[in-house]
């Protein structure tokens, strides 16, 4: 049995990891660093509200088997480009170095796609240089994955982002683009955990390969296929 570490618990991916994990035999004991409360009560669950600005104060509390990484912002939400910097890497790097330090094996990350430490776009070029960085960490094996758009219930709405989304199913159904298709972030959430299982060494993994992953473990016939089913 395992320990799962999770932080950006309350986010769109990040609940429905926490979800999953809870109900999964594989883990005994759920672990999440936030700055809010997810506001369950599970025998599972052990929560943690911190500061991640000062790690001298829950440092020694990271400890269990694997790390998953669901944080991040917008632009929007930040309110400006530093501040996004330091909650989309800073806070997730320092969290990852202290993880890797502490003895945690293996670190799951969200990143997206086009993710790029050349890119000439703000948000890709700091979501590459992250995963460039936690590959340099101590762990035993990072798994990276790179979403497309991604689409669930969210608390606002977000109308440019309907739009898009609409724009992009419709290019799927004549066949355009399907390496580029949104994703559900429950298919995220499940082939994040299924990573673990799949894959024996670091990797960064595509969406088109997100959502063949999603596929790999059946949970009502608890059943695991073959690794060749992962296709997309």
């Amino acid at each position: 049995m395992k320990t799962a570490i999770i932080i950006g618990g309350t986010g769109l991916v990040g609940t429905q990891l926490v979800n999953l994990l809870l109900n999964d035999q594989d883990f005994d004991k759920i672990v999440v660093f936030g700055r809010k409360s997810l506001n369950i009560t599970n025998q599972k669950l052990e929560e943690h509200l911190i500061n991640f600005s000062t790690p001298e104060n829950w440092e020694k509390l990271v400890k269990g088997d694997v790390l998953f990484s669901c944080m991040g912002t917008t632009l929007a939400k930040a309110g400006n480009k530093e501040k996004q910097y330091e909650i989309d890497f800073t806070y997730q790097y320092n969290f990852a170095d202290i993880a890797s330090r502490n003895g945690v094996s293996e670190y799951v990350l969200i990143s997206s796609a086009g993710a790029n430490i050349h890119s000439p776009f703000f948000y890709l070029r700091m979501k590459g240089k992250l995963d460039a960085a936690v590959k340099e960490l101590p762990f035993k094996k990072v798994v990276i994955v790179r979403p497309t758009q991604l689409y669930g219930s969210r608390h606002e709405r977000r109308i440019s982002e309907s739009i898009g989304l609409a724009l992009s199913k419709a290019l799927n159904k004549i066949g355009l683009f399907k390496k580029r298709r949104p994703i559900h972030v429950q298919r995220v959430a499940e082939a994040m955990i299924e990573s673990l299982q799949y894959y024996d060494s670091s990797v960064t993994v595509s969406s088109y390969e997100l959502f063949g992953l999603a596929k790999f473990y059946d949970r009502n016939k608890n059943v695991y296929y073959k690794k060749s089913y992962v296709s997309g």
